[in-house]
């Protein structure tokens, strides 16, 4: 019986890795413009750190953390997200000393178990930055812009940018309060996981799906009633500077972060195109999390971007990079010189293929045309020893001749 992948865990084929690898350099490209550099951490990290930065009361902890004992009795998890683990070691190797303005950025799998859907699997991959050491929040309009930038330069209108505000320590918990009183009233119509989250974590009810908690929480208190003074003046400066860069956001005041980490701005990128799955990234402040991680009393600020939903956006736009040639041979005796040829056009950094098999010249140019290389050129011992041949534009069939020698090649094509 054939291996088959686990459920959930899917391969990236040579068809598709184009797009992820487009995604991929965008996203590398637009953060590093905004002075971010890559950051790169384990896969597996203590159980403890995510409980204590996600929350107990979330859904991945409580559900979906694939956790398990080593062979040393050591808690350990496979990460479901990437904030924890990036200011873990921010913390370990105190990067705050070298300065605590740093901007950092992230790329690789996550896991958590859930059931498989499009768009969203037990492996799945994110893309994700952070800023810490910055209250002010100029921090937080960069933050947006920045991913509204990496959108565009990928080539996508949707999704659109929507905005809230968490509050902080000081006001959250009134609001809380008041949140509760007005879920207790209803409990009756909310889904078992809202009632069970009621008193852990109540604003889990209002980013609750279910059609029952959707319609029983419509006249829900808003938290952006409630936010105190310093809240309401940080969410009023971030929109000013967004409105300062002509940068389109709407305000969803039932948006809610899944992890408890989050304070102040929290925003989404939400489109329609991809049915439930309607985020395609998320993040906010995060002005608690370095404390209460050991760190010191530094604040932050960061996304995270799903990769195979952006993907998805993508559609079926195709991002393989296509031989700029590919070399035909008449025979045996002309395979050599081609190889030479090949080596020499790689080493000067064209894309080139050639038969490797002896076929026909009538199979070599189907593959030719198969991998959709842009020129081809057929040598024969007339090509050899004349050191010159005709090179074809595959488009349209209009051919130039070249002499054989790789700088004039490339020069050509």
């Amino acid at each position: 019986m054939a291996i088959t992948a686990i459920k959930g865990f899917n391969d990236i084929l040579p068809s598709e890795s184009g797009r992820w690898q487009h995604i991929e350099q965008a996203a590398r490209s637009v953060f590093e413009r905004n002075g971010f550099s890559e950051i790169r951490v384990p896969i597996m990290e203590k159980t403890e750190l995510f409980c204590r930065s996600i929350g107990d009361a979330t859904d991945i902890v409580e559900k979906e953390m694939y956790s398990f004992i080593d062979k040393g009795e050591n808690a350990i998890t496979l990460r479901p997200e990437g904030t924890a683990g990036v200011m873990r070691a921010f913390i370990e190797h105190k990067l705050y000393a070298q300065d605590p303005v740093a901007k950092l950025y992230y790329l690789g799998p996550m896991f958590r178990y859930e059931r498989p859907q499009k768009g969203r699997y037990r492996q799945f991959h994110q893309i994700g930055a952070e800023i810490t050491g910055v209250h002010d929040p100029l921090a937080d309009a960069q933050v947006l812009n920045m991913l509204v930038q990496f959108f565009r330069d990928i080539g996508l209108d949707e999704p659109q940018l929507q905005v809230n505000s968490l509050g902080c320590p000081d006001c959250r918990p009134a609001y809380r309060t008041t949140l509760m009183a007005f879920l207790e009233q209803r409990a009756d119509a909310l889904c078992e996981d809202c009632r069970r989250r009621m008193t852990t974590n109540p604003l889990r009810a209002l980013d609750c799906k279910v059609p029952g908690c959707i319609a029983a929480t419509a006249g829900a208190p808003s938290m952006l009633d409630n936010l105190c003074t310093g809240c309401s003046d940080h969410f009023a400066s971030v929109r000013q500077y967004l409105d300062t860069t002509a940068t389109p956001y709407s305000i969803n005041p039932r948006m809610v972060r899944g992890l408890d980490y989050y304070t102040r701005t929290t925003f989404e990128m939400v489109t329609g195109l991809l049915g439930s799955q309607s985020a395609v990234a998320a993040g906010g402040r995060y002005d608690g999390l370095i404390s209460q991680l050991g760190g010191p009393a530094i604040p932050g600020i960061g996304f995270a971007m799903g990769v195979e939903r952006v993907a998805l956006l993508l559609g079926d736009k195709d991002f393989a990079r296509q031989p700029d040639l590919f070399i035909a041979t008449l025979g045996a005796g002309e395979r050599g010189f081609a190889f030479r040829l090949l080596h020499d056009l790689l080493q000067l950094g064209l894309r080139v293929e050639m038969d490797y098999e002896g076929k026909s010249l009538k199979s070599q140019m189907r593959r030719a045309d198969r991998l959709g290389a842009r020129y081809s050129v057929v040598i024969g011992e007339n090509e050899v020893s004349s050191g010159r041949a005709h090179f074809k534009r595959m488009a349209d069939g209009e051919q130039v001749e070249v002499m054989l020698i790789a700088e004039h090649i490339k020069q050509t094509l």
